[in-house]
């Protein structure tokens, strides 16, 4: 069986570390042990990179030692997915101050990502970005893409 391509927004990445959500952390942890066991296809941005480039040390380090741990794949931010990161914009689902996050998306969405794994609530993983994100792959013929929490992801493998 094909193994799903996750994307894996800096949310993902931070929670890790992120001790004052220790379910979260647990989650974030547990979900990394399958990821290095090679369940899922990892897929990761340059906007990923460089968001945890900007992390402070010490967390920057543990957090790029947590990464080198996995195998996955870097994409790009072409034209095509700020194509779809503009779209969010421009109708609406999100506002050009989570431009970041409206790369994310388009970046798993134009590179046919199976589901976009994030902690981040108030601008991915909610109903209206869920509905935008299908009128958007409807109407520009991408494939439908998921978008959960770590949680979830884990919860279908139970």
């Amino acid at each position: 069986m094909r193994k799903l391509k996750v994307y894996l927004d800096t949310s993902v990445i931070s929670h890790l570390m992120q001790e004052d959500v220790p379910e979260k952390m647990a989650d974030t942890l547990q979900l990394w042990e399958l990821f290095r066991e090679g369940m899922y296809d990892v897929y990761l941005s340059t906007v990923t990179l460089e968001e945890v480039s900007a992390c402070p040390e010490p967390k920057r380090s543990q957090l790029r030692e947590y990464m080198a741990q996995i195998s996955y794949t870097t994409l790009d931010i072409t034209n095509e997915a700020l194509s779809v990161a503009q779209k969010m914009i421009d109708l609406g689902i999100l506002t050009p101050k989570s431009y970041d996050d409206c790369q994310h998306i388009g970046a798993a969405v134009v590179n046919d990502c199976d589901c976009i794994i994030s902690w981040n609530f108030k601008h991915i993983v909610n109903i209206k970005t869920i509905h935008g994100i299908r009128a958007i792959t409807n109407l520009e013929g991408y494939k439908n893409i998921d978008i959960l929490s770590p949680t979830v992801l884990l919860e279908s493998e139970g």
